[in-house]
């Protein structure tokens, strides 16, 4: 029994696709979502699979500088969670 063996372009295309479908779902919560608390999170997942989406395209275009880019909204993503939570805190 040969099993078919898929490439690495195949394979990026496959985990790049299931991203973009995480994407949109993640945007349809962001603008349905019934709290805040909700849409943060959507709007944190929105940016995780952004991040991976260009951690992807670095590997297959080969381009190096989508890394920097992806390290840089890391970044901004944590700030963001540190801000909202430290929000979230001094509301209570």
């Amino acid at each position: 029994m040969n099993l078919p063996i898929l490439s690495l372009d195949s394979l990026l295309l496959l985990a790049l696709i299931l991203l973009l479908l995480s994407l949109v779902l993640g945007m349809v919560r962001a603008l349905k979502g019934p709290t805040l608390e909700d849409r943060l999170l959507s709007i944190l997942l929105l940016g995780t699979g952004g991040v991976a989406v260009l951690l992807l395209l670095s590997v297959s275009m080969q381009l190096t500088a989508l890394l920097d880019v992806g390290l840089v909204l890391v970044l901004l993503a944590a700030v963001v969670a540190a801000a909202m939570t430290r929000r979230e805190s001094d509301d209570a």
